[in-house]
């Protein structure tokens, strides 16, 4: 094979997947803790966990370990077997929820987790449609693509039927307000259920919302809300999806995001972190949910279904969460960014938000009214270069018009040290940025 020529486009025969996002400059060829090393021998600290999954770091030894000593002994098998560890990660993560979850599927992606449960509810409720966040981000497969509204629905023909969005209760950027200016949220939870009805055929089936919107802007729920859009769901008979694929297994310093609210989901789909960067995805439900599922011919058959590699690596994530106590360690570290970010935002004026909870958290720049037309996505493409050159990876949220929005999860297995080096890189960054503007 004809060697590579210097200076040529390393992603030349690739076909670029992101919309109008660029591949990363530089070929990464080694990763290890919170850092990841490219071919021109540049570490860059990495504040997304890869994408936004390797919540114990890279590289983990027992993580590695696991894999070279699984794929050894069974690796793959039909989709109808069962093996030990996929028979164990479905008891274990049981006893890691509330009652009654504790049935789960195991699968590889989130798209394909959300794509189950949505099929799932359909089929359980005889029911087809589906609510979701208006900033939402469940996957590219059909039902997940569908129920997704923060990109990609346009040029692709029409969507499935029965796809409603729900306004997004965005404390920074209220769309409904009260006599005191804050987000009224109560009605506008009121409003947007009464668009659905209006608009629904009396077949609503399911609610698939995130706890914490990541891709939408990190997005907290106001507290309350979670319970008040169960009770919706409750009185029209729909089931409540929870997609954890971000905030499940501690990173925001719960076991799982929901149990911060005390409302427990019908489904819940759980993916990135549950594989802590491998192809690892679960839905999990009740007996009962299941048996109906079951009875009325739930059929989700993948060649990847329940299989043995992955899940033993789900195993170990689930070891070292407990061992290594991660999920005080996220509250702990996330305490300690979230007073960084806290003191940037003080000293730069053009960060006008930082919200999150545990190690996803999230830092909006000011808005254009501020900066001018489309100046705060130009911003934090400045101030993402800017941290990229200075030796931190950072994620900018890829949307129109929230393109100053800053995603920042580092591994749950970070130091305080790595912690503080960043926000001082990212510190510098928004002061070169700014005085380039």
């Amino acid at each position: 094979m004809p060697s590579e020529t210097p200076g040529t486009d390393p992603g030349r025969h690739l076909i670029r997947y992101s919309g109008h996002a660029p591949f990363s400059p530089e070929v990464v060829v080694r990763a290890a803790g919170t850092s990841v090393f490219t071919e021109g021998g540049r570490e860059l600290l990495d504040f997304t966990s890869g994408q936004m999954s390797a919540i114990l770091g890279h590289s983990h030894p027992a993580i590695v370990s696991t894999v070279r000593e699984q794929v050894a002994h069974l690796d793959h098998l039909h989709s109808g077997m069962l093996s030990p560890p996929v028979v164990e990660l479905a008891r274990r993560l049981a006893g890691t929820l509330p009652e009654p979850l504790d049935r789960t599927l195991l699968l590889t992606t989130g798209a394909e987790a959300n794509e189950a449960a949505v099929r799932m509810a359909k089929l359980v409720t005889g029911r087809h449609e589906i609510v979701s966040f208006a900033r939402s981000w469940h996957g590219m497969t059909q039902a997940a693509a569908n129920a997704t509204y923060s990109a990609g629905r346009k040029g692709y023909g029409p969507a499935a039927p029965g796809n409603f969005a729900l306004p997004v209760p965005d404390r920074h950027r209220p769309s409904v307000v009260g006599a005191d200016g804050e987000l009224d949220w109560r009605r506008q939870l009121d409003l947007g259920f009464e668009m659905i009805d209006a608009q629904s055929v009396g077949s609503l089936a399911a609610c698939l919302v995130e706890p914490i919107l990541s891709s939408g802007g990190v997005v907290e729920l106001p507290p309350g809300y979670l319970a008040a859009l169960a009770h919706k769901c409750r009185e029209r008979g729909m089931l409540l999806i929870l997609d954890e694929a971000q905030t499940g297994l501690c990173r925001t310093g719960d076991w799982y995001a929901f149990q911060h609210d005390g409302v427990v989901p019908d489904i819940l789909t759980l993916s990135k972190t549950l594989g802590a960067g491998l192809p690892l995805a679960a839905v999990v439900t009740g007996a009962e949910i299941e048996r109906r599922a079951h009875e009325r011919g739930f059929l989700f058959f993948t060649t990847h279904v329940n299989d043995p590699l992955p899940a033993a690596v789900g195993n170990t994530v689930l070891d070292i969460l407990v061992r290594d106590r991660l999920d005080e360690r996220a509250r702990r570290l996330g305490a300690a960014l979230r007073d960084g970010l806290d003191e940037l935002a003080r000293r730069h004026e053009v960060v006008g938000d930082v919200r999150g909870r545990g190690l996803l958290l999230g830092m909006e720049l000011v808005r254009d009214d501020v900066l001018g037309d489309g100046g705060a996505d130009r911003l934090g493409a400045a101030v993402t270069r800017r941290c990229y050159e200075l030796g931190l990876h950072m994620n900018i949220v890829q949307l129109p018009g929230m393109g100053g929005i800053f995603r920042i999860a580092p591994p749950l297995t970070a130091s305080d040290e790595e912690i503080g080096r960043g926000v001082a890189v990212l510190d510098e960054a928004l002061a070169d940025a700014a005085r380039a503007l």
